[in-house]
């Protein structure tokens, strides 16, 4: 589709003034911004003709125009320049999710916490998913004096932990054994193997070691088929309540999609790219279209791990949230490399 570099300037002009004030724009109010002068006749023309090819939408007769969905996917696309976030706002974003930085869960849900204060849309983050990933390490840590904790961390960059209890005292000595034993074994192995059947085959392989050691297998193959889980998080739901754009059956059926985890991740699931950005009837989904949903995959280790998103009205200041939501993606990947020692 072929436009003109003043046609380019209305349409982006009509996108971000209906963003910023959410009512229908006119030629005068356009006439008043454009950096170039052309009389408002001239102006209405061009936005006839920006109708006409479904850029642009006109809600009343006598109201001026908004963008319409085609509209927006032109300017996200083509025209829309991303406004940088600053080092001020990176350090603010900083503070918020480094509190968080030593658990992958609490990170997560921390993000989309983030996420929705700072857009006041929804927020989903989706945790990763050891299903694809190999075992990393397993820690083992103390809690009493025959109780510990056994740490499964994954290649994927998830980290799950279970308790497990001995009917005798643990030494350090003992648990230095028993952490030896458990990555010698362990280590390498693909999450989706490490089954108890798995672990009970590797505990006839023990021998005298195999009773001391039943609890903490059974801990371990626990945490390992819940690292194969996807978790969702979400945040914000009331949020969407405060938009004008939505009506009370719409906002129903929106809040009933965003209780269904797996209809979630399917509308998150990496096709290509990094960051997506889905208008209205481009997610398929009746419940969403009216709805944008912005989503940014993040990394660990190099490999797509999972996504943040935020799922709001299709006016949305796409290119301060995108900038935003690359930044928190980047960082999470970051984090959880860090943590799982993946570099």
């Amino acid at each position: 589709m072929e436009l003109s570099v003043r046609q380019q300037k209305i349409l982006t002009a009509v996108v971000e003034l209906y963003i910023a004030t959410g009512e229908p724009v006119g030629s005068k109010s356009l006439c008043e911004i454009l950096d170039f002068h052309v009389s408002s006749a001239t102006v209405r023309n061009e936005m006839s003709t920006l109708n006409a090819m479904g850029l642009l939408e006109q809600p009343h007769t006598s109201a001026g125009r908004i963008p319409s969905q085609k509209g927006y996917r032109v300017y996200i696309d083509s025209l829309m320049k991303r406004k940088p976030i600053s080092k001020k706002e990176e350090r603010y974003l900083d503070s918020l999710i480094l509190p968080a930085a030593y658990d992958p869960e609490k990170l997560l849900n921390g993000v989309a916490r983030i996420l929705a204060s700072m857009t006041k849309y929804a927020a989903v983050s989706t945790t990763p998913s050891g299903s694809d990933g190999v075992v990393r390490a397993v820690q083992l840590v103390q809690t009493s004096r025959r109780t510990a904790m056994a740490i499964l961390m994954t290649s994927a960059g998830t980290m799950k932990s279970r308790v497990f209890h001995c009917d005798f005292d643990l030494t350090p000595e003992i648990l230095r054994v028993f952490f030896r034993l458990l990555n010698e074994k362990l280590m390498g192995v693909p999450v989706a193997s490490v089954t108890p059947a798995y672990m009970q085959s590797l505990a006839a392989s023990l021998g005298e070691m195999a009773m001391m050691m039943s609890s903490v297998l059974m801990a371990v193959a626990d945490a390992a088929q819940e690292s194969m889980r996807s978790e969702v998080c979400l945040n914000g739901e009331v949020n969407l309540l405060f938009y004008p754009e939505f009506g009370q059956m719409q906002l129903r059926r929106i809040i009933d999609f965003l209780s269904r985890p797996a209809d979630l991740c399917r509308l998150l699931a990496r096709q290509d790219g990094g960051m997506r950005v889905i208008i209205g009837r481009e997610s398929k989904r009746p419940e969403l279209q009216n709805s944008s949903v912005v989503v940014s995959h993040y990394a660990v280790g190099g490999r797509d791990a999972g996504a943040i998103a935020i799922i709001g009205p299709t006016r949305m200041n796409y290119k301060k949230i995108l900038s935003n939501m690359e930044y928190l993606s980047d960082s999470v990947g970051k984090i959880l490399t860090e943590l799982m020692d993946l570099d």
